[in-house]
């Protein structure tokens, strides 16, 4: 793969034999940063677990002490008081008789999707619009609960979704550059703590294989795993 002059001259910055620091990877990848945008700040963890296997499934959601710098917009299916609750915690939409036609004709301009449990009739229907784009209400996730006013709260402030993609690996954001290290790494310890609470029961040998951040067009950088590895 081809790279361009910037990532190339940030790239030389870095050791990709050396795993490092949490705190040192976090300020080069600030330092490394180099697009005239506030780059994103990612995380990716291997794990020793198989994603093929209901019981070693690792998925949950945490909310990140300093928000992910993204601006959330929610949208709400909900029922009786719980679309005033819903509006008076700030979602950005609340659900209506045209709101499953409008998702199933290609309007998707949200990010978060909440429902109480007694709407996830009308909302299963849109599954196959949904689900591949990991818009789905989901129990795990916090975004299928009767208190859907602390969902959109949560959501607003920096909640996110973490869960194995088909390779074993957790892809999540954690922040902006802009943030700085040390946002940056309380992000980062609020994670992969919840990671590793989530290991499955069935999960052998190594959890944690490996961890990777990276900003959105900078090269990647090694974290040492060797104190979360339970």
């Amino acid at each position: 793969m081809k790279h361009g002059k910037k990532y190339n001259e940030s790239a030389k910055l870095i050791n990709r034999d050396k795993q490092y620091e949490t705190g040192e990877a976090l300020q080069l990848v600030c330092d490394t940063a180099k697009a005239k945008f506030d780059e994103t700040v990612e995380m990716h963890i291997r794990l020793g677990v198989d994603s093929r296997h209901a019981d070693q499934q690792v998925r949950g959601a945490v909310v990140l002490p300093n928000g992910t710098g993204k601006k959330v917009r929610t949208l709400v299916f909900a029922k009786g008081d719980n679309i005033k609750a819903a509006e008076e915690a700030g979602s950005d939409f609340v659900a209506d008789d045209d709101t499953v036609a409008k998702i199933q004709g290609g309007w998707m301009d949200f990010d978060v999707v909440i429902a109480s449990p007694d709407m996830m009739g009308v909302v299963g229907r849109l599954g196959k619009v949904l689900g591949p784009r990991g818009l789905m209400p989901n129990p795990k996730a916090g975004t299928v609960t009767p208190d859907v006013a602390k969902a959109v709260t949560e959501a607003k402030a920096g909640k996110i979704e973490y869960r194995l993609d088909k390779t074993n690996i957790i892809h999540c954001p954690i922040g902006k550059v802009s943030f700085g290290k040390e946002k940056l790494e309380e992000n980062f310890d609020m994670l992969i703590g919840a990671v590793v609470k989530a290991k499955p029961s069935a999960a052998k040998g190594q959890y944690i294989k490996s961890c990777t951040v990276t900003s959105t067009m900078g090269p990647g950088v090694k974290v040492t795993t060797a104190k979360y590895i339970v």
